[in-house]
């Protein structure tokens, strides 16, 4: 209908397509905010008390949606909505109807050891506000939650003091397998309580023989394609635990203390060119650094920069001579508190040949050798080289065939090999010290200082880590690292920036360490000669093994005899003797192995590739790396599309979460409240969903007091204009009184094109992973196009026009739309209220729920030409109007509004047929008494009219219709009198009612 006007008042208004730029009097931005209080469920602002006979007909809101629910009463009700509302048979619903795109988001399994962290609150809702956008969209999600079931931290709190001393390995395995089920339990419990969709009776867990066959299957490939190898190498031990470890199984303590050394190592055999040009100046020594000095009876070289410069050096206090880099002398000369004068200057090369005499061995002799890990940083420019304690050190001795002699046992004490005087020594304490002793009883050492630095802690004692050889197995990543970063350039990684690191960690991993000297974990499928200690381990034993895994479970790796797991026809296979020549090893796996092979355990269904894996930033060298390693070697390709990477909870000062500290916050008193509510009331799932999605979750997330009443606040703001929304929606059925666009006012139609701008944009928000974004989205068209705009114009109409005007079924339609497509896309973070909101809505069955019926629909027919023109212009005057007349009603006044002859003022001119009216749209919009629409201003303007002007720019089709219109305003305070039943300055006298309110109050004829 009212295209049909803008096509009669000009031919070119109906070519109108894509709207151009525009401009006004005023940033349109601003127009909706000036005078006007948001007023969702309340109607007196608008509509203040009338007189008692004609209360009861005007229209206010009514629902029974309560504005704000909080204590028993809220958690009661989300309880409530769960059952009501089926959120336990939500997934297996969706993954039963038919979808043309599946989505599929592999849950990276949290550790079974412990009870439920806002940490995996953050992870949890953060993954399941995607999934719930997916199937809202009407993809089918694929998600299975799992367990990370196996490990030494599991083991560890499962035997308490108890230890394992005198236990077997089964009775230990019992113990752990119990205590991994009682924390999955509990994590189960309150993944569920927090609203996340699964089907939580078929979730996975690493124990289940099952996934441990699948896990072997990937072992097998691995090896036969000679990726898994055992040898004896120097790895990270810990101590504290007996085992060793893996990288990723390690923290960085960036205040360990120290005690570092300088040492001498006196030149036995000067290099050839040295001994040219030092001839007369005596004995001199190699200086060296280590902040390890337990290590230097294992000493085997000592190492030099090929291409670096080195001096021969005399300390000016007392005539000693050394051989330090260049570039080191100054630091070092400030550090021994005297000067040191150069006596001669070589290049790197010119020290091949030297050979030194051992500080701590007499008639030892030991090598001065090229390495390209030298650094000048620190130290001297030389560096102590001890093969059996050091990664680098190893590759030397790799390289010039230097013997690799450990010094260390499995508790991290000094072997009989590093003598008499150290031996059961703890080398990181006593131990360092009678090293020490020596280099001084010697006459070697030089300097002794205390040095905080960045050492590696086992992740799960807590404890420092030494690095000793052991004969292991391990995974060569040195040939997988290539591929592996190919295939990574393909992987969408948000935030973009965490690529860096996920590169940066697969360059540091020379090799990958899998065995474990435990019990509690899948047993590396392999047997030893007993006599000659050499491996069985092939296709053919691997292949056995997994099948008992999958049909036993891996326990009947220690309960069944060994003719079972090495029957005559694998041996046969192998081509390998008796049975009794062979027993079963006793390492196990690497939990990072274990959840690595998840893609191959879990992902059948999706081609064993994920569209997103979403993890903390600690997986990015621990699970998003191992799987990634393990899918390149057996299909050379990633098990990703997307990896999404968020920060740590952390407390709301910004600090790490400990109990020492208090500060921890616990997710369940978040939900059900503390004995005490005045400190911590219960906020419900719901506020926690909505601080995960509020924050930005690639950083560190804060969660306290402060956050969760802010988010707490944010949804009662929102239950507010859902109130409002619901009220004024009494008793109307949009399936059989809904308005045509065509037919609706324009201010009207206007609003469902903003819902549809609305609708893309919260749409591509969810869609990049920005929840925050979205609910930035959603509170600014709340406050910005609803409360502060929309709302305040329509009120009048929606309270005091005829029940079943046009105009009313009008707004009415619109208001349907908007909460239908406000409680589809708060769904995803806040399912409780969307559901709740869902059960009070108008226009569907009984029985269907938000989740079960789809996503924010919206039409391109919302979009109309010429639309935002019309509205926005009348919107620049209204701002103009509104300015004119700061803290004064805008109903106490008439208009007179002026436009030349042209293209805005026919826009106009469609608001408005009548030269003058109280009740046109154009009237509506100003919120003005009286609007008369005219091509100038009267000349007989009253002395106290106030006088406006602006201009507004239509921008068409790519600037081919562009026109920039002048106006002016002039209000003037109304001499009609304020109608009791509608409270608008529009009827003849202050007892009488308007027309339009007679006519109501009269009722049809």
């Amino acid at each position: 209908m009212l295209l049909c006007l803008i096509s009669a008042v000009s031919p070119s208004v109906a070519r109108w397509g894509t709207r151009g730029r525009r401009g006004a009097a005023l940033p349109f931005n601003s127009i909706r905010c000036q005078n006007v209080t948001s007023t969702e469920g309340t109607a007196q602002s608008t509509v203040a008390p009338a007189a008692g006979q004609y209360r009861s007909s005007v229209l206010l809101p009514r629902t029974e949606f309560a504005m704000k629910i909080s204590g028993q009463q809220l958690l009661d009700r989300e309880i409530e909505i769960q059952r009501k509302c089926g959120f336990s048979e939500l997934y297996s619903w969706q993954r039963a109807r038919k979808a043309k795109k599946v989505f599929c988001l592999h849950d990276g399994p949290p550790y079974a050891n412990g009870d439920p962290h806002v940490g995996h609150a953050l992870n949890k809702i953060l993954k399941d506000i995607r999934n719930r956008f997916e199937m809202l969209r009407g993809r089918q999600v694929h998600y299975i939650p799992g367990w990370d079931c196996h490990g030494l931290p599991i083991e560890l709190k499962a035997l308490g003091e108890l230890g394992t001393s005198g236990l077997g390995p089964l009775q230990i395995r019992e113990k752990a397998r119990k205590f991994a089920e009682g924390a999955i339990s509990r994590q189960r419990a309150a993944f569920q309580r927090w609203g996340v969709m699964a089907d939580w009776d078929k979730c996975y867990y690493t124990f289940d023989g099952t996934y441990e066959a699948a896990q072997l299957k990937v072992f097998q490939e691995m090896h036969g394609k000679g990726l898994i190898y055992q040898d004896y190498k120097p790895v990270f031990w810990s101590p504290s635990s007996r085992t060793a470890l893996a990288e990723a199984e390690l923290e960085y303590n960036p205040h360990h203390v120290s005690k570092a050394i300088y040492a001498t190592f006196p030149l036995a055999t000067l290099p050839p060119k040295l001994a040219l040009g030092t001839a007369d100046l005596g004995d001199i020594s190699v200086l060296v650094w280590t902040t390890q000095p337990w290590t230097i009876p294992a000493n085997q070289a000592v190492c030099f920069m090929p291409n670096a410069q080195y001096s021969v050096v005399r300390r000016a206090d007392n005539s000693q001579v050394f051989l330090v880099a260049t570039e080191r002398i100054a630091s070092l000369s400030t550090l021994l508190g005297t000067e040191l004068e150069s006596v001669g200057t070589f290049t790197g090369l010119d020290l091949e040949g030297g050979i030194c005499h051992h500080p701590t061995i007499p008639g030892k002799k030991v090598p001065l050798l090229p390495a390209n890990h030298v650094t000048m940083g620190k130290g001297t420019g030389l560096v102590h080289t001890a093969p059996a304690h050091g990664m680098d050190d190893y590759s030397v001795a790799s390289q010039f065939k230097l013997p690799v002699e450990c010094i260390v046992n499995e508790e991290g004490k000094f072997t009989e090999l590093a003598g008499a005087e150290l031996h059961n020594l703890s080398v990181m304490e006593e131990g360092t010290d009678a090293v020490i002793s020596m280099l001084k009883a010697s006459g070697t050492l030089v300097s002794e200082e205390k040095c905080v630095h960045s050492y590696p802690y086992d992740w799960r004692s807590k404890q420092a880590v030494v690095i000793r050889p052991s004969k292991q197995w391990f995974i060569d990543t040195a040939n997988l690292k290539d591929k592996a970063k190919d295939v990574l350039q393909k992987v969408r990684v948000v935030p973009e920036s965490a690529r860096g690191s996920l590169l940066a960690m697969l360059d540091r991993r020379t090799y990958w360490c899998i065995s474990r000297q435990r019990s509690w974990g899948v047993p590396i499928p392999v047997f030893y000669h007993k006599e000659t200690g050499e491996p069985l381990i092939n296709t053919h034993t691997i292949s056995h093994i997994s099948k008992l895994f999958s049909e036993k479970g891996s326990d009947c790796w220690w309960e069944l005899p060994m003719d079972s797991l090495l029957p005559p026809e694998v041996l046969k296979k192998s081509k390998e003797g008796d049975v009794t020549d062979y027993e079963r090893g006793q390492d196990v796996l690497d939990i990072w192995f274990d959840s690595g092979a998840s893609w191959a355990a879990v992902l059948q269904e999706s081609d064993s590739t994920a569209d997103v894996y979403v993890e903390g930033k600690d997986q990015i060298g621990g699970w998003f790396q191992s799987s990634l390693l393990t899918s390149v070697a057996v299909r050379n390709k990633a098990p990703y599309k997307s990896l999404v990477v968020h920060g740590f909870a952390v407390s709301e000062k910004g600090e790490k979460m400990s109990k020492s500290l208090g500060n921890v916050v616990d997710p369940d008193t978040v939900i059900n409240g503390a004995d005490d509510p005045s400190l911590s009331p219960a906020y419900g799932a719901d506020v926690l969903r909505w601080w995960v999605a509020e924050s930005n979750v690639f950083s560190e997330v804060q969660i306290g007091p402060t956050v969760l009443n802010s988010a707490r606040d944010s949804i009662n703001k929102l239950r507010n204009t859902l109130k409002f929304l619901l009220g004024n929606l009494q008793g109307f059925d949009p399936r059989t009184q809904a308005v045509d666009p065509k037919e609706m006012h324009y201010i009207d139609q206007y609003l469902l094109h903003q819902l549809r701008e609305y609708s893309m944009k919260v749409t591509d928000a969810y869609s990049e992973f920005d929840n925050g974004r979205a609910i930035r989205v959603l509170q600014a068209f709340i406050t910005r196009d609803l409360s502060s705009f929309y709302f305040s114009i329509i009120k009048d109409r929606l309270y005091c026009d005829p029940e079943d005007s046009l105009a009313r079924r009008s707004c009415q339609t619109v208001l349907e739309e908007v909460l239908d497509a406000l409680t589809r896309s708060i769904a995803p973070i806040l399912p409780h209220l969307a559901e709740e909101v869902y059960l009070y809505a108008p226009g569907h069955d009984a029985e269907e729920t938000v989740f079960r019926s789809g996503w924010v629909k919206s039409s391109s027919v919302w979009r109309r030409p010429g639309l935002e023109e019309a509205v926005e212009g009348a919107c620049a005057i209204r701002d103009s109007f509104l300015s004119s007349i700061p803290g004064r009603n805008a109903a106490e006044y008439d208009l007179t509004i002026a436009i030349e002859p042209g293209l805005f003022f026919e826009l106009m001119e469609s608001l408005q047929e009548e030269p003058t009216s109280t009740c046109s749209q154009l009237t509506e919009m100003m919120m003005s008494s009286r609007t008369t629409l005219a091509s100038a201003l009267p000349r007989d303007l009253p002395a106290d009219a106030l006088i406006s002007k602006g201009s507004f720019l239509i921008n068409l089709e790519g600037g081919v219709i562009r026109e920039d219109s002048a106006y002016s305003v002039a209000a003037v305070p109304t001499s009609m009198a304020r109608c009791p039943r509608c409270r608008r300055h529009t009827a003849e006298s202050a007892d009488c009612l308007c027309p339009r309110c007679q006519t109501v109050v009269e009722g049809p004829h």
